[in-house]
């Protein structure tokens, strides 16, 4: 078994399920297992690394290879955490290997990417070449829910060049959507359901706004779109309101879900709904627009290039040929582009089998896309 392959069956072995919900068992749920793991790793290279503390139990953890007289900087970045595991129908953390794919949550998304960039990163490390840049290798932590881990990986490290893990049939994403969410509430007046009238129905409330949201969704479908990415859109994806059927309801909750394109500021796409609600929608009651619980800025191709190109070259020298494109999903890569770093995502498996409920990566893709990250960072000294 080669090193890339253990390190990807031991680390689908440990849960990190991302604590997205509250009836997830605390026994699967955040990092600090799979941290405590990658933290043994770097202390068996000799390396130095850092935590980055983010959350109780959630801390990034970011290791460094200092090579004498490079004059640049790769960051190869992977998250923790995984989603849940519900409906899955193989063992979630049993790492089975069959054939050519390693079974188990987290195998495609995103612990072989993972797994390919720690061996890389070891391999580097061992090996020493002459001509190689200094490597950071981050793992960061809350990717799948509200990004806290790559925020505070933004803000305490620098590099000049970053490649992002994700499954990519091993070509390079050079362009995504953004994200920005946020909450809306409405308040009433509650009573009993014999008597309606006499109290104040916030999730009638609600309604009048729901409408008003999907015009307003219409509109950005229509015009708001870039070439590579699409349209701009807006969904709402959650709604919980009332205490019981026979009593008007007081309050209720929506949480929007906000996709930007090339350009778009996520600040700015919070006082454009604003704006529309209560200047043309007709909203007259109050309601409330949460500040954002994640706010994500799309991945523009522009700034990229160098990294583009000198990926691209690698990718061909191991495989023959690759190729470059958009996706609608957002990865952290935005985040550290939005921070000064050329981004770009890479990885290894599809992203088609993410989140499944059998989910799996190949073997030779993991080996491959490690080969190919070292080729990378040779190619950068």
């Amino acid at each position: 078994m080669t090193e890339t392959t253990r390190l990807l069956r031991d680390l689908v072995a440990i849960p990190s399920v991302n604590p997205m919900r509250e009836d997830i068992p605390a026994d699967i749920t955040l990092e600090h297992r799979v941290t405590a793991y990658l933290e043994q790793f770097f202390r068996s290279l000799g390396v130095p690394y850092e935590r980055q503390p983010t959350a109780p139990n959630r801390d990034n953890i970011v290791a460094r290879l200092n090579i004498p007289g490079a004059k640049r900087t790769l960051m190869l970045e992977a998250h923790q955490d995984t989603v849940p595991v519900d409906g899955m129908i193989i063992e979630p953390f049993g790492a089975k290997i069959e054939g050519n794919k390693l079974y188990g949550r987290g195998a495609c998304d995103i612990k072989g990417g993972m797994s390919a960039m720690l061996a890389c990163f070891a391999r580097l490390v061992r090996e020493k070449p002459q001509r190689c840049c200094n490597v950071i290798m981050a793992c960061s932590v809350d990717e799948e829910s509200t990004m806290l881990g790559v925020v505070e990986l933004a803000k305490r490290t620098k590099a000049d060049f970053a490649v992002v893990a994700e499954p990519t049939n091993l070509n390079i994403v050079h362009a995504h959507k953004g994200v920005v969410r946020w909450n809306i509430y409405t308040s009433g007046r509650s009573c009993h359901s014999s008597a309606p009238e006499q109290g104040v129905n916030a999730i009638y409330r609600m309604g009048r706004l729901l409408v008003a949201l999907e015009q307003y969704a219409s509109i950005l479908r229509t015009t708001t779109s870039d070439p590579l990415l699409g349209p701009a859109s807006l969904s709402v994806g959650l709604i919980d309101g009332g205490v019981s059927v026979n009593t008007v309801p007081d309050h209720c909750k929506i949480g929007i879900d906000r996709r930007l394109i090339t350009g778009e500021d996520p600040d700015e796409a919070s006082k454009h709904l604003l704006a529309h609600l209560k200047n043309n929608a007709g909203i007259e009651f109050p309601f409330e627009l949460t500040a954002p619980w994640i706010r994500m800025p799309a991945l523009s191709p522009k700034g990229s290039e160098e990294i583009q190109r000198l990926l691209g070259a690698a990718i061909d020298s191991e495989r023959g040929s690759h190729k470059v494109h958009s996706v609608p999903y957002g990865t952290d890569a935005a985040t550290l582009a939005w921070a000064g770093i050329p981004s770009v995502v890479f990885g290894p498996g599809d992203i088609a089998k993410a989140h499944t409920i059998d989910e799996w990566v190949p073997l030779d893709e993991v080996e491959t896309a490690s080969n190919i990250l070292y080729r990378l960072a040779c190619s950068l000294g």
